[in-house]
């Protein structure tokens, strides 16, 4: 079987979430099926905020780990959403897979990652992806991109011998969701939306199923 007939089984399957209970085991059972059919990032969000004024933004970003706890990604806590994050503690994201028509909505709290996961993440991405994250001053006006390789030709300087350090401002943000939707393409428009919802985070998850 070709590998474009293993993704249009697995689209044309009856839906795996009808009993369902927990839905973060359900998020890995397809965000795997995902990395198996999406031509690049599979793990690659949306993140929706909300600035002092109630304007919204949204932008995409790269789900970094996830568990019982929450969903995790990295960024610098000095730009646009990191600052809008910190002001409410409070986000949405979206995963919406193409290759297999899929996408699931998660809303929630927001905490910030420890020091100790922050450096231990920071320490894993490559060398040059530390540099930058010291380099760019992210979401705030650039002169020239002359003054951005300027920067980057600055730290790497500074930190040509040893590690490069996590910047103070830059950090990770976890989202504790007290909603997860589960969407499934369907004929005709008639598509499969499966809701799990909790009070509070270690609650139990309600599910409920929403007309399309």
């Amino acid at each position: 079987m070709s590998k474009k007939q293993d993704i249009m089984s697995i689209i044309t399957a009856q839906p795996d979430f009808a009993e369902a209970s927990e839905p973060v085991k359900l998020f890995g059972t397809w965000l795997e099926e995902a990395k198996a059919s999406e031509p690049n990032d599979a793990n690659a969000m949306s993140v929706a905020t909300v600035d002092a004024d109630g304007m919204p933004n949204v932008r995409m970003v790269l789900l970094k780990g996830h568990d019982e706890a929450g969903f995790v990604f990295y960024t610098n806590f000095e730009s646009q959403k990191g600052t809008e994050i910190l002001h409410s503690m409070k986000a949405a994201a979206n995963f919406h897979w193409k290759s297999l028509r899929r996408q699931i909505r998660l809303r929630g709290e927001v905490e910030q990652v420890s020091d100790a996961e922050a450096d231990e993440y920071f320490s894993s991405r490559p060398r040059d992806s530390r540099i930058g994250a010291w380099a760019s001053q992210q979401s705030r006006p650039l002169e020239s991109r002359f003054a951005l390789e300027k920067a980057v030709a600055k730290f790497t300087a500074k930190y040509a011998i040893g590690e490069v350090p996590r910047p103070a401002y830059w950090s990770g943000f976890r989202i504790i969701p007290s909603y997860m939707e589960f969407w499934h393409d369907r004929p005709f428009r008639l598509h499969d939306r499966i809701v799990f919802r909790r009070e509070a985070p270690g609650d139990d998850w309600t599910k409920q199923r929403l007309y399309p």
